[in-house]
Formats: C-alpha cells, sequence, structure tokens
C-alpha cells in the first residue's frame, strides 16, 4: 500500500500520540491470539457485566422504537436522571438545561476543551495524568502545563504545586479523583485547600473528572469540589459517566453539569461531530442511574479486596513499593529500586518501559509503564479482573523482579 502524500495529514494529528493504554491491551490481545500465555492488566474497565436491569431498559428502548436521532445535549429523561444523580449523590444543583450528555467521559472531556480553548491558553494537568488530557489539550492548539504530584505526597497535587503553577493565560485546571492511573483521592479538606487558591485566580475554571466517584475503600468519603467550595459552582464543570460503577465502557455514555452558556457551546461541537450518544445507551443510563443501586457496594467491596491482594504481593517482590490506593482499580508502584538491573534475557532496565517491555516478553504479564502517564519509574496496573489472575500475574512478577541481577 503506497504512503500517504507529504503534507496530506494535519499537521494538529503530529501534536498527540496513540492512546498508550490502548496499546498495551492490544498488543496483550495479539500475543494471546499467537498463543502466548498472556495476562492482561491494562485495560481500565471493570471485569463485571453490566447488570441484568440495565441491559432489559436497553432492549425494551429498542422495541419501542427508541432508535432515532435524540437531542444533541441528550434525552430529557436522562438530563433529568442526571441533575437528581448531582443533587442525591453530589448534593449538587444543576437544572437539567445545565446538564451535557455524549459519547463517553472521554468525550465530555474533549466537547468542553475544544469548545473552550485557544492557542496560548494553558491547561494545568497533574501528573501522573490520564494519557488523553495533555493530548487533546494539545490537539486543541493550547499548552498542557504538567506539575507533579510526588509519591510523597500520596501522588496530590499540593495547594503550593497549584498556586505555582498558575499563570494568567491559565484556563483549565484538570482534577481527577480518585485518580487514573494511581487511585489517589482528595478528602473534602485536601479539596477546599485547593480551592482557596483557585479562588484567587478568577479566570481559571475547574474541570473535575469524578469517573470513578463510587470505587473509594475504607472509611474514605468522597468529595467533589464544587460541592465542597460553592463559590467555585459558576466555573467548575463536573464530569462523571455510567462505564466504572455500571461495568457500561462499551455503551459510551458520559455526561455533565456546568454553566448552561458552556453546553450550548458544547452542544454546538457536538452537533458538527457525533451529533449525540447513541439513543439506546441513553435509554439504558435512565435505568442505571434511576434504578437499584445495591450492586455497586458488592462490587467495591470485590476491588477492595482484590487491592489488598495486589498491594501486599507486590510490597513483596524485589525492588517494588506499592502504595495502598483510596479508590479506583488501579495500583501505580514505583521501580526506582530496579532501574539499572539486567533482565535474564540481557535487557538492562533503565526506564519503566524497559520493565514492562521485559515483563511482557519474560512473564506474560502486560501493564503499563509509568511514563505513558508523564511520572517515572513507576508501572499501572489494572486490578480489575479475578483474583486467581491477579495471584498469578503478582507471583509472575515477584518472580521476574527476584531474577534482576
Amino acid at each position: 500500500m503506497a504512503p500517504l502524500p507529504k503534507g496530506f495529514l494535519s499537521e494538529s494529528l503530529g501534536r498527540i500520540q496513540p492512546s498508550q493504554t490502548i496499546a498495551v491491551t492490544q498488543k496483550a490481545r495479539e500475543l494471546k491470539a499467537a498463543g502466548r500465555d498472556v495476562i492482561g492488566l491494562g485495560a481500565g474497565e471493570p471485569d463485571f457485566d453490566t447488570p441484568d436491569n440495565i441491559k432489559e431498559a436497553a432492549i425494551a428502548a429498542i422495541r419501542r422504537g427508541e432508535t432515532k436521532y435524540t437531542a444533541v445535549e441528550g434525552i430529557p429523561e436522562l438530563r433529568k436522571a442526571v441533575a437528581a444523580k448531582f443533587k442525591r449523590e453530589n448534593g449538587l444543583d444543576y437544572a437539567p438545561s445545565q446538564i451535557f450528555v455524549a459519547a463517553g467521559g472521554k468525550a465530555i472531556i474533549y466537547n468542553a476543551l475544544m469548545a473552550t480553548l485557544n492557542p496560548g491558553d494553558e491547561v494545568i494537568c497533574v501528573a501522573p495524568y490520564w494519557v488523553s488530557y495533555p493530548d487533546i489539550v494539545a490537539l486543541a492548539g493550547a499548552k498542557p502545563v504538567i506539575v507533579e504530584a510526588k509519591f510523597e505526597n500520596g501522588f496530590r497535587l499540593t495547594p503550593e504545586q497549584l498556586d505555582a503553577a498558575i499563570t494568567p493565560k491559565t484556563k483549565w485546571l484538570i482534577l481527577n479523583q480518585p485518580s487514573n492511573p494511581t487511585g489517589a483521592c482528595y478528602s473534602a479538606a485536601q479539596l477546599k485547600a485547593l480551592a482557596d487558591v483557585l479562588l484567587k485566580h478568577p479566570q481559571v475554571w475547574v474541570l473535575t473528572d469524578d469517573i470513578y466517584e463510587h470505587l473509594v475503600y475504607g472509611d474514605f468519603k468522597f468529595a467533589t469540589i464544587a460541592a465542597v467550595e460553592p463559590n467555585l459552582y459558576e466555573r467548575t464543570l463536573t464530569m462523571n459517566g455510567v462505564s466504572k460503577a455500571y461495568a457500561m465502557t462499551g455503551w459510551r455514555v458520559g455526561f455533565c453539569g456546568c454553566a448552561e452558556p458552556l453546553v450550548k457551546a458544547m452542544a454546538k461541537l457536538q452537533s458538527q461531530s457525533v451529533s449525540h450518544a447513541t439513543s439506546i445507551s441513553q435509554w439504558a443510563s435512565v435505568e442505571a442511574l434511576n434504578g437499584p443501586q445495591d450492586f455497586i457496594p458488592v462490587r467495591k467491596k470485590a476491588f477492595e479486596e482484590r487491592r489488598d491482594l495486589v498491594v501486599s504481593m507486590l510490597n513483596q517482590a524485589t525492588g517494588i513499593e506499592c502504595p495502598k490506593p483510596e479508590g479506583a482499580f488501579y495500583v501505580y508502584p514505583s521501580i526506582r529500586g530496579l532501574i539499572g538491573k539486567t533482565a535474564p534475557s540481557g535487557q538492562v532496565i533503565k526506564t519503566d518501559e524497559d520493565f514492562a517491555g521485559a515483563l511482557l516478553e519474560g512473564e506474560g504479564v502486560a501493564v503499563v509503564h509509568g511514563a505513558a502517564f508523564g511520572l517515572s519509574p513507576f508501572f499501572r496496573i489494572s486490578y480489575a479482573t479475578s483474583n486467581s489472575l491477579l495471584e498469578e500475574a503478582c507471583r509472575r512478577i515477584q518472580r521476574f523482579t527476584a531474577g534482576l541481577k
């Protein structure tokens, strides 16, 4: 096949990379298809199935003929259900006209940033970050400003770091918690301290990515910044969705609450791209939000047990230091103690990417290297898989690290 002509592709495409988390999952799939015994711990999706009542709502919607175009912003029934969810679970008052629905949480972020950013604008992204934040900022022609949340601070942004990163060009802070990739969470007091900084800088808006809201463990209580500091309400976009808590990743429905003029701006953009989230998925999401919620604590308990298993076994591996996160379904262990060592294959582990590659080749365990999330030397494991697979994967990691010289 002939290559595309020089200059044919958009220059803006050169500012971004393919999603590295998706790439790792795809590599694991290819190796499995080739007959390799591979345990894939790269995918950020629950292994649980979508609850039956949600599936049945989708089937009923198909049978009713709910298969036509919908309003760009989402069907009225879903916007009403989202507003009720924000009130019930977060203490946030949004009218249905302040609710926007898109084809997944990623599409909410994409629409919000593409609708608001101009060349020269800056967006603060906290590293380690979800891989898509800085790339979407760059695609919009703006500058991602990376602030490193340190291992010693529990991978949390400090108020001092936030204050130092803000300039007259700063337009957004993206705040994701529970965090992908670290699982780190912010208490209400920690959010209030960040809010106090933001109140001094009225040009900065907050995009809070709460997609893992329901997956917090122990006694930790989730809070969201617009509820903690009502004075930030007007300039906060509160984003969430059905992907993680309801095991609906493939249904592609995300939603947010924000100022009505921003809803209209995002709708203008979406009207010229995907038009709207799938009609059937929207009706399924109405049932997800309005229907029984009793399965959430059951699944949360399973995730908590997996977290404890993985943290314990990784901390028994030579040269690995794994903190215990408060939420999500990831761990983000340090491999500072392994840099410079040599694998049985003869490969020297100079970076976390080397580590992930050698681990995949040597033991058939697929993880995502820390550089993909903007902070090295670490790696990310998704523990959204069975206990037996997690135990076997951790045993392989223990064997691999013990064999490094």
